[in-house]
């Protein structure tokens, strides 16, 4: 970063907005990506040379028009709780700090619209406060924001009954473009697909309109098994009994359990355990499911307690990975989607070729309304290539692989990322916004 350019930043959105002392700097140009030992050689030298924090959609406007006429690439950021890179800038230039965005515009019955740096816990006590709750959030919702879980997420706890991002969890967008006089574009239905978990290629993110429900009272229960299948049965029958209100649903494997020291001495030493978040009154449902499988109700917090301890969806979705990484620094993860009626010969297989070098941690969830059981199993890492032989079995007995350790988007199946391709194409003719987290074809270029 040059003196004038400095200068003129300071002019554009005041002193206060513009970070450049280096360990700032260095520290806002980081997200999680080191749960990933692949990742983390190749991204912990990479930083901005400045960040900017607006406080407004104008200054947003001011600082993309500023780097698109200076040819600065910029890459967007809520709270950095990414887990790809996505928020860790491969080129420089500026990171745009969007966390001072954080006002909430509008509660109604049916809806939330905040600015994207809004906190996904602060906004969630709030409608509780109001008898409402999120639809969906992560397991690090509490530092989270809701642009960051847009463009970075996918789904999380609430997915069992609402599904992920795209199935209608984002309601409108206000999304800024990288050009010399950028647009304020509303997007709403199918358009939104070019910016849900985007990594902010194809546009900048300000404001989002979410839905939202009712309050419900969430009893959090700790059910028990001798076995890995015996508790995924169990978790199957919970998440598709539409008697049961949920909110979460998550069998994790021994001694997946024992990595979660503020409540490993609740829970049975060698049991499989399934984490779950149901209505108030479902205890009896719950107990004759565990006891149709050879379980038993363990652990369990009260909904009168709901938040004031310390709960059960800290030890679920990724916050899995991050209990196990405490517990041994040699473990990583992948994401996987396993078939939805013969998940169990799948993980059958699985353990039969690795093991414990695979510990399975699955996460039941709607997509598209089917229930599905996502996962995100534990590896202890060795090295690349093992890493990726264990990929390419888990992709030959028909187990899908978003691969968590690169920061390169990659196909949904959906459609989603030639939408963003297109999107990216009008929105940023420069490539400017974050470059590198995604392949544009070398055919795409703004002469065509």
């Amino acid at each position: 970063m040059t003196v004038d350019w400095a200068k003129e930043m300071r002019e554009l959105v005041g002193e206060d907005r513009l970070v450049l002392h280096p360990g700032q700097v260095g520290k806002l140009s980081k997200d999680y990506y080191w749960y990933s030992p692949v990742l983390e050689p190749l991204l912990r030298d990479k930083r901005a040379d400045g960040v900017v924090v607006p406080d407004s959609e104008e200054q947003v406007a001011q600082v993309l028009a500023f780097a698109c006429r200076n040819g600065i690439p910029v890459t967007a950021r809520g709270a950095g709780t990414g887990n790809y890179g996505q928020a860790v800038p491969l080129e420089g230039g500026i990171v745009l700090d969007l966390s001072k965005l954080d006002r909430v515009l509008r509660i109604t019955d049916g809806y939330a619209r905040v600015q994207a740096g809004v906190r996904l816990g602060a906004l969630e006590k709030r409608l509780r406060e109001q008898g409402k709750e999120l639809r969906i959030y992560p397991s690090t919702f509490m530092k989270a924001t809701v642009g960051g879980f847009v463009c970075g997420g996918s789904g999380g706890i609430g997915s069992i009954t609402w599904g992920n991002l795209w199935d209608g969890n984002v309601l409108e967008a206000v999304v800024y473009t990288m050009e010399e006089t950028p647009r304020r574009l509303v997007v709403r239905g199918s358009e939104l697909a070019a910016y849900i978990h985007n990594y902010g290629t194809s546009g900048v993110l300000t404001e989002l309109t979410i839905p939202i429900s009712d309050r419900v009272e969430w009893r959090q229960t700790v059910a028990q098994f001798d076995d890995f299948e015996s508790a995924c049965r169990f978790a199957f029958a919970v998440a598709t009994d539409d008697s049961i209100r949920k909110r979460l649903v998550s069998p994790v494997e021994w001694p997946i359990p024992s990595f979660f020291k503020p409540i490993a001495k609740k829970l049975e030493s060698g049991s499989s355990a399934v984490l779950m978040e149901t209505e108030e009154g479902s205890e009896e449902a719950l107990a004759a499911h565990a006891a149709s499988f050879g379980g038993r109700i363990g652990y369990v917090i009260p909904s009168g307690q709901y938040r004031k301890v310390i709960g059960l969806s800290d030890f679920t979705w990724n916050h899995t990975t991050l209990w196990a990484l405490k517990a041994d620094s040699s473990l990583t993860y992948l994401q996987a989607g396993f078939h939805p009626a013969d998940f169990l010969r799948q993980i059958a297989q699985i353990k039969a070729v690795f093991g414990d070098e695979v510990l399975m941690h699955l996460e039941f969830m709607r997509s598209a309304g089917t229930v599905v059981p996502a996962a995100l199993p534990i590896v202890r890492y060795t090295t690349r290539e093992r890493l990726y032989e264990i990929i390419a079995f888990f992709r030959a007995i028909g187990v899908g692989i978003n691969d968590p350790h690169t920061w390169t988007l990659e196909p949904g199946g959906r459609g989603e990322l030639e939408a963003m391709l297109a999107a990216k194409r009008a929105n940023d003719p420069r490539g400017l916004l974050n470059p590198g987290k995604i392949r544009v074809p070398s055919a795409m270029t703004t002469e065509e």
